[in-house]
């Protein structure tokens, strides 16, 4: 398996792509503006099908190309259930954009939960449900790459914001000890923003959330 990380959009949010040759099969982890453009040269190169997307959260600069995404590829979508109306209702995003930026809604083909082991790729991945960023915001945990993809609720030397809708710091000070800092120390953070960092790392140094 091949993991791409991939910039993309206004504030360059991070997305990930989760490629495995020889299965031709390939998964999309977030989907920022213009990623398309990054994600299908990729996939022709390794001979790959994008079969399935997963968002970690519902806020817009990580679902602005989601469903331009599912059109081209009919990528099965999944995501949390708390983050439903900002996936099928953009209005609400596009109420912090001044109507900068057009939103199209998303609908995801499973809900995942707290707990879930997704199977894909020839793997398996554990869904964590994170909130406080916002209600909805999960992680997916690779024990085989030794990887976490956590969407905005952790950075590196910092926490995702607060104070939009359905925030709240004590929430996500409490879901990063549960279930981020619980992952092992090498275990390595790919946020949905910046560089990765480790949970060790974090543990010892972020100033916002101590281990």
């Amino acid at each position: 398996m091949k993991l791409h990380v991939l910039p993309a959009g206004p504030i360059q949010t991070n997305a990930y792509l989760l490629t495995a040759p020889e299965r031709g099969e390939a998964v999309l982890i977030d989907a920022p503006g213009d990623i398309w453009a990054q994600v299908a040269p990729i996939l022709a190169r390794e001979k790959c099908r994008l079969t399935e997307l997963w968002l970690t959260h519902g806020h817009w600069d990580h679902t602005q190309s989601a469903a331009e995404v599912v059109r081209l590829t009919k990528a099965k979508v999944r995501a949390h259930v708390a983050d439903k109306a900002f996936y099928e209702t953009p209005q609400i995003m596009s109420a912090f954009l001044s109507g900068r930026i057009k939103l199209e809604p998303v609908f995801a083909d499973s809900w995942v939960e707290q707990g879930e082991i997704l199977n894909a790729l020839g793997t398996t991945l554990e869904v964590r449900h994170v909130p406080g960023h916002c209600p909805g915001n999960v992680l997916f945990y690779s024990a085989a790459l030794k990887a976490v993809f956590v969407g905005d609720a952790l950075f590196a030397g910092n926490v995702g914001r607060t104070d939009f809708p359905g925030g709240s710091m004590e929430m996500l000070a409490d879901s990063i000890r549960r279930q981020i800092y619980t992952l092992p120390d090498e275990t390595v953070v790919y946020p949905g923003h910046g560089r990765a960092t480790t949970v060790g790392e974090e543990k010892q140094h972020n100033p916002h959330v101590r281990g």
